[in-house]
């Protein structure tokens, strides 16, 4: 009974042995007599008991390692302290369980040493702005060193980067300047826009007055000669009238009684202004002045 129930035992024990369940994203190392065998896929799977053994278990999901802080010398030979966060991923469990001994230390050795190589050649400045072209560098150099690891290096991220207390404090004042500096500059633009806003207004106004002068002489001088114009037409119009008057029955008298008004009114008038006259001698001879002046006005008409 008792060999029976060890038996039994014995049996269960092998079969359990035997038989393996391998978890999803995971692989198993199989090794026989020492030597690889299989690797175990995700599921149930057979072994021959105590031939077979499970040497190595790897996990295929991606996996992330932290960077430890490290001092890095930048270019212009500033001391920065540099740590970052690196993600992996094992695509070949065979090569990550015999090209190797420990691939995340030497993924993560890797990793430190390129970023040290990374940041010593640019300086300080562009260590803030050029952390993708950093990230990218790093993960090119562990993706040679790490093919035949078995190993995918998916990304690295720096995660802080950290100078010295006095670079910071240059660094505040620096950017104090560059603030200063812009004001200063935005300042000096708006006067210059302002003085050139200011001289391109009074630009225009002068060009409105001259504008507005020139149409004022132009109608000023198209008035003048409308009225010019208006005067030698009435002139020439009261003219016509005279003449048409004059030929006219009784138009030679009416014209000797206007000379004769005229003259002796422009003769009172030398006597009113002047107290000394220079008199002809046939003042008193009016009809004689008149026939003088008739004379005149005959020759013109004919």
């Amino acid at each position: 009974m008792y060999a029976l129930f060890a038996l039994v035992f014995l049996v269960f024990v092998v079969i359990l042995m035997a038989v393996k369940v391998v978890p999803q994203q995971r692989a198993y190392i199989v090794e026989r007599l020492g030597k690889y065998h299989s690797t175990l896929q995700p599921g149930i799977n057979f072994v021959i008991p105590f031939l077979d053994r499970i040497a190595y278990k790897h996990s295929l999901k991606e996996q992330a390692y932290d960077i430890h802080e490290q001092v890095c010398i930048t270019k212009d030979n500033v001391q920065v302290r540099v740590d970052g966060v690196i993600f992996l991923q094992v695509i070949d469990p065979h090569k990550a369980s015999y090209g190797i001994n420990d691939y995340v230390f030497a993924v993560t050795q890797l990793a430190q040493t390129t970023m040290r190589s990374e940041i010593g050649k640019i300086d300080l400045d562009k260590t803030f702005v050029e952390r993708m072209a950093i990230n990218m560098a790093v993960v090119s150099a562990i993706d040679e060193a790490a093919i035949g690891w078995g190993v995918k290096v998916l990304r690295y991220e720096i995660k802080n980067i950290s100078p010295p207390q006095t670079v910071l404090m240059a660094m505040e004042k620096q950017m104090q300047a560059e603030r200063e500096k812009r004001a200063v500059i935005l300042e000096s633009e708006g006067k210059q826009q302002s003085a050139i806003n200011m001289a391109e207004g009074q630009k225009r106004r002068v060009v409105l007055e001259s504008e507005a002068l020139k149409l004022q002489q132009i109608n000023q001088a198209e008035g003048e000669a409308a009225a010019i114009l208006s005067v030698a037409d009435a002139t020439a119009e009261s003219i016509r009238k005279v003449a048409q008057a004059i030929e006219e029955k009784g138009g030679l008298e009416a014209v000797q009684l206007q000379v004769a008004e005229q003259y002796i009114e422009q003769f009172g008038k030398l006597a009113k202004e002047s107290n000394t006259l220079i008199l002809p001698s046939n003042l008193t001879d009016v009809g004689s002045m008149i026939a003088s002046a008739m004379t005149v006005i005959k020759k013109t008409e004919k």
